[in-house]
């Protein structure tokens, strides 16, 4: 029996880095291919279809930022964004944006093909839950497959990361959740007392439930500990 071999998309336009990156991953037996410029790499994502994509942000016809936008819009491929931006809100809007992991230059092989591991490990769970049936839970419906959320019948317009989160807490509904959990497996972020990118994001998805942290119906604040997602109707 044949074993599937992925197929890793580099989208960078320094030529050096470039073949450097592709001896790497030919050297960990990936199966590979290259593009120099991001419209370049955009097509070569939609015709080549790869397992996952490395994407430079420095490229020279259209930002690497830009791509991964385009890439999202027609595909839910990983993608391993490249950057030498290493602080906590430069990173965070990556991954809001829809990159599943980033690697900060320069960066060596080993890391290289660690993360993409990982990613594709994810990936394989990811390909897991997309088979699940529909989450409802009262008048909340989410669909993993579409990546859709629906509340009393209206779809919710939700960003990557916010469905992401609110697929993360439905699936452990009635479960308290610590912002430890949510950071490190939803944003893939070490953990830092001092960040509120969770905080910002369960604001913005209360809003969007027609909800407050005063006046909850799903999303419930459990002090000093975490949050839980209840059924309000159970």
């Amino acid at each position: 029996m044949l074993c599937h071999v992925p197929h890793i998309l580099v989208i960078e336009d320094d030529p050096e880095l470039r073949r450097r990156v592709l001896r790497f991953l030919t050297d960990a037996d990936f199966a590979t291919s290259s593009a120099s410029s991001g419209m370049d790499g955009l097509k070569a994502a939609v015709e080549t279809r790869p397992d996952l994509v490395v994407l430079d942000l420095g490229l020279p016809d259209v930002t690497g930022r830009e791509v991964l936008r385009m890439i999202r819009a027609i595909s839910h491929v990983p993608i391993i964004v490249a950057t030498g931006a290493d602080d906590e809100g430069s990173v965070i809007s990556l991954l809001d944006a829809g990159a599943d992991d980033y690697l900060v230059k320069p960066y060596g092989s080993g890391q290289l093909v660690a993360r993409i591991n990982a990613v594709l490990r994810r990936g394989h769970e990811i390909s897991r839950q997309a088979s699940e049936p529909k989450i409802v839970i009262d008048r909340l419906e989410l669909d993993f497959s579409r990546r859709t959320a629906q509340l009393d019948g209206k779809v919710l317009t939700l960003t990557p990361k916010e469905f992401e989160l609110l697929y993360y807490l439905a699936r452990r509904v009635g479960e308290v959740v610590t912002k430890r959990q949510l950071l490190t497996e939803v944003w893939r972020l070490p953990y830092s007392h001092a960040d509120k990118t969770v905080d910002v994001h369960i604001s913005w998805l209360r809003r969007k439930l027609g909800e407050s942290a005063q006046t909850p119906r799903y999303l419930h604040t459990i002090r000093g500990i975490g949050l839980r997602l209840v059924d309000p109707g159970a």
